[in-house]
């Protein structure tokens, strides 16, 4: 079992920063990748950004990249997703998840791939 708690989330406004953490306990050290995801109001969870657990590497939505970046400590068991330049349709519940099995490239940005999933925190944007 892998339990992930998510925190960081806030109402900002466009423009603004924030860094969003996710603390993971339990079986940390079997985990392949760490993923952010995000849910706005009455669309589907979508891929945000992902790091490899072990060897570091990060991977970005199109909506993330430059603007976004993860990272983790491993020694902390932590993943953080820092979010710049904010945009309105930025708001939404962002969700962290871990994947147990190894991940390939062609997979780390599906939902399903991942088993454990924190209980989200919310970012609101405004103008």
């Amino acid at each position: 079992q892998v339990q992930l708690v998510e925190s960081g989330g806030g109402f900002v406004q466009a423009g603004d920063s924030l860094r969003l953490s996710c603390a993971a306990s339990g079986r940390t050290a079997s985990s392949s990748a760490m993923g952010w995801f995000r849910q706005a109001p009455g669309k589907e969870r979508e891929f945000v950004a992902a790091v490899r657990w072990t060897a570091g590497n990060t991977y970005y939505a199109d909506s993330a990249r430059g603007r976004f970046t993860i990272s983790r400590d491993n020694a902390k068991n932590t993943v953080f997703l820092q979010m710049n330049n904010l945009k309105l349709e930025d708001t939404a519940v962002y969700y962290c998840a871990a994947a147990l099995k190894p991940t390939p490239l062609s997979s780390i940005k599906l939902l399903t791939r991942y088993d454990y999933w924190g209980q989200g925190t919310q970012v609101t944007v405004s103008s």
